[in-house]
């Protein structure tokens, strides 16, 4: 089985792991009422998902 024969130092394992990160999630404006919103999802502003009211708001 391979082992390593050195430590690897705080600094050569932070930089491999500099790259890997959360990306931001795409964001698309709701066309009913121009609220972003994540895609193929009901908007959370005003309930409509594809045209229709899919959620009933309260007013």
């Amino acid at each position: 089985m391979a082992v390593p024969k050195r430590k690897v130092s705080n600094a050569r394992r932070d930089s491999r792991r500099a790259h890997w990160k959360l990306a931001l999630p795409g964001m698309v404006k709701c066309p009913n009422c121009q609220e972003f919103k994540l895609p193929h999802r009901v908007c959370g502003n005003c309930g409509f998902y594809k045209g229709k009211e899919v959620i009933k708001k309260e007013a």
